[in-house]
C-alpha cells in the first residue's frame, strides 16, 4: 500500500519559512520527502541557523510584497530545484492595539505583508503554472480569527478574513486549470507574540484559556501537520476549503 504522506514528488515554496511556525512546517514537510524552499527577508546566515539542515531544504531571501522580488524568487527556485507544485502563502505579522489607537502606518504595513504578499505570491504561481500547463496547489495560512473578532488585533482579523476570501477566489477561478487552493486556520499558537502575552500578561492568559476549549496553547507541530495533510494525496479532492485546526477556539464566543 502506498505511503499517502510521502511527499517526495513535491517541490514546495513557503513564504515566512524562517519564522517560528514556518520553520516547523519546513521541518515536517521536508522530513516527509518534499523538497522545500523557504523564503523570508532575514539574512541567509540567520535563516540557515533557524531552518532544518538537509539536501532537500533551501533558502531564498526575497521580499514577498515586491512583485519584482517575487519574480526573482520564482526564477531562482526554478533554476535550483524546478517549478514548485505547492506554494504556501504563509508570511505574516500581527500587532496589538485597541481599534481606536491602532496606528495607521502599522495598519498599512500589516495589510501589505499579510494580504498583498499572499496575492502577489499566489498570482505569480498561477501565471507560471498556467503557462507551463501544469497543476498546482496554493495553501494560505489564515486563522480562526478570520471569523471571530479577537480583541486588540482587529486589522489582523480583517487581513485573515481577506486571505480566506482570496483563497476561495483563487480556488474558484483556477479550478479549470487544475490549480487548487486551500487554507490552514490555526488557533492560538504558543510562539511569538501570543506566547509572550501568555507568559507576561495575566489578563491575556485568562482570556486565552477561556477561549481554548482544549485548555492549552497550540503547538506549531499541529499547524505543520495540517500543512502535511493538505500537501498529501489525502487532500487531493479539496479546493476552496479551510482546514480549521484551532483547539475549538471558534466554537463559541469567549466573552460572557
Amino acid at each position: 500500500m502506498p505511503d499517502l504522506l510521502d511527499l517526495s514528488d513535491k517541490k514546495i515554496l513557503i513564504t515566512g519559512g524562517a519564522g517560528a511556525i514556518g520553520r516547523v512546517v519546513v521541518d515536517v514537510l521536508s522530513s516527509h520527502g518534499a523538497t522545500v524552499v523557504a523564503n523570508d527577508v532575514v539574512a541567509a546566515a540567520d535563516a540557515h541557523a533557524a531552518l532544518p539542515h538537509g539536501e532537500n531544504v533551501r533558502y531564498i531571501q526575497a521580499d514577498a510584497t515586491d512583485a519584482a522580488e517575487v519574480e526573482r524568487l520564482y526564477a531562482a527556485m526554478e533554476q535550483t530545484v524546478g517549478l514548485p507544485n505547492v506554494v504556501c502563502c504563509h508570511t505574516g505579522m500581527v500587532g496589538a492595539y485597541s481599534v481606536q489607537d491602532y496606528p495607521l502606518a502599522e495598519f498599512d504595513s500589516l495589510m501589505n505583508l499579510n494580504v498583498r504578499s499572499s496575492f502577489v505570491i499566489a498570482q505569480t504561481a498561477a501565471k507560471r503554472w498556467i503557462a507551463a500547463g501544469t497543476p498546482g496547489l496554493l495553501i494560505f495560512t489564515t486563522s480562526w480569527v478570520q471569523d471571530v473578532p479577537w480583541p486588540e488585533i482587529t486589522p489582523y482579523n480583517a487581513s485573515k478574513a481577506a486571505m480566506k476570501a482570496l483563497m476561495r477566489g483563487f480556488a474558484r477561478e483556477l479550478a479549470p486549470h487544475n490549480i487548487r487552493a486551500n487554507a490552514v486556520a490555526p488557533g492560538i499558537v504558543g510562539v511569538g507574540m501570543a506566547k509572550r502575552q501568555w507568559d507576561t500578561d495575566p489578563s491575556y492568559q485568562a482570556r486565552a484559556r477561556k477561549a481554548i476549549p482544549l485548555g492549552q496553547m497550540q503547538t506549531p507541530e499541529s499547524v505543520a501537520h495540517a500543512f502535511l495533510y493538505l500537501c498529501s494525496p489525502l487532500a487531493a479532492y479539496m479546493t476552496g476549503s479551510v482546514l480549521l485546526v484551532d483547539g475549538g477556539c471558534s466554537l463559541y464566543p469567549m466573552d460572557e
